[in-house]
């Protein structure tokens, strides 16, 4: 191998990008926002094999790429060109082999996604970086002269904030309270995506549009307004399944996780806001979201035993349940100054497989009803929807000063 530069042209025309809406389903319905095509890269895997080690980038849409190899530092890399990471992609990983010390993926710059291989240039024979298609994915194949067991890679833990004096919540002092804990990182989740559209109206919009508009929009005031990080689970149209909501979240050691979504229901005339945090309810309309809600899981029968266990012996449901209270007081009372007609439906539990597996304080946002005449006309309109954005804040602002921080 030589320190070569290759470039690799994978289409000519996924150079020559146009401008797109940022919704799109319906766009004629929503207010248009022109932005950048990025592809999203929504995975990293690799699989070692005997006698080489092959790792793929998944992307979905066509894109160009540069390779490079240096000695010093070793390092094999991939630029990915007009595209942006999910954050449910680790940032390091540790295939093994002997020859391969580990994997970095990063956004190197707005519009570009680096994948570094740390090597050992001496024990690999040769190393061949190509693409296959449907879907479009990037594929890394290397050949080591020999394949003994390799180290695995560690990632040191973030510091921890200094302690201050909390409020009690409605529940007592909770462990999180007594413990001073504070909020450094907030995961945001916009409601399904990709192949799951969520609610849908015959003359649009989309649920999977509206809720990933909101939460770009909360994720600026929150960046814009706090020293917060922002996570989303996803910041464009790909499908991000259930389960895997929020293992983001617990990747990143979030401290707060806040799944966005619109309402639906069988009675056209239902509306208003309401706020769920993971626990059981006898609500016949409760139980009915949720089961649209968790429609898209892959969990069977068989494991219904564990996932009972899980939801009872949840000892977020305090914390959980208070930040559930103080955005919905929050968002119902910051749209009421805007809106006639706002209706409190009121924080309560509920068997949501998104909140299902969240190792911090957790809740589901169901913001407005589709199903409602006069609450999807509000949906369409981008005033409404940065407004619900705001509301969410505040309630997240309050939660965090109920903490003793901020």
């Amino acid at each position: 191998m030589t320190g070569r530069t290759c470039i690799l042209k994978a289409a000519i025309l996924s150079g020559l990008l146009s401008l797109v809406p940022v919704f799109s389903a319906r766009p004629a319905q929503l207010v248009k926002q022109e932005i950048p095509v990025l592809a999203e890269i929504h995975n990293l895997r690799y699989y070692a094999h005997p006698n080489y080690t092959r790792i793929v980038l998944d992307i979905g849409v066509l894109r160009e790429y540069v390779t490079d190899e240096t000695r010093s530092p070793a390092e094999i890399t991939i630029d990915v060109q007009n595209a942006r990471l999910n954050p449910i992609v680790p940032e390091t990983a540790a295939p093994g082999g002997g020859y391969i010390r580990g994997l970095r993926i990063i956004q190197k710059n707005p519009k570009t996604v680096r994948l570094t291989i740390e090597a050992d240039l001496d024990k690999i024979d040769r190393h061949q970086v190509f693409h296959l298609f449907d879907p479009f994915r990037i594929v890394i194949d290397i050949h080591p002269k020999d394949a003994p067991p390799g180290p695995s890679l560690t990632v040191p833990p973030p510091k921890e904030k200094a302690p201050k004096p909390a409020q009690p919540a409605r529940g007592g002092y909770s462990l999180a309270r007594q413990l001073g804990l504070g909020v450094r990182t907030v995961v945001l989740d916009p409601g399904h995506g990709g192949t799951d559209p969520g609610c849908i109206l015959a003359d649009g919009p989309y649920e999977k549009d509206l809720t990933l508009d909101i939460a770009l929009k909360l994720k600026e005031i929150l960046e814009a307004e706090t020293d917060l990080a922002v996570v989303l689970t996803r910041e464009t149209d790909i499908a991000v399944p259930l389960e895997n909501r929020t293992i983001v979240a617990n990747q990143r050691k979030a401290d707060l996780f806040i799944s966005i979504h619109v309402n639906a229901f069988r009675l056209k005339t239902r509306q208003g806001i309401e706020t769920f945090f993971l626990n059981f309810n006898p609500d016949p309309a409760v139980n009915e979201l949720a089961a649209r809600e968790n429609a898209t899981t892959t969990k069977t029968m068989g494991e219904m035993d564990a996932i009972i266990k899980k939801i009872v012996q949840n000892s977020r449901i305090i914390e959980s349940r208070e930040m559930a209270q103080k955005i919905q007081s929050n968002l119902v009372s910051y749209l009421s100054r805007h809106y006639s007609n706002v209706k409190d439906l009121g924080a309560k539990g509920g068997p949501f497989w998104t909140l299902l597996g969240s190792e911090m304080p957790a809740v589901l946002v169901e913001v407005a009803h589709l199903t409602n005449a006069e609450e999807a006309k509000r949906l369409r309109t981008e005033a409404f929807r940065r407004s619900v954005a705001r509301g969410i804040f505040e309630g997240v602002k309050a939660y965090i000063q109920s903490l003793g921080k901020g």
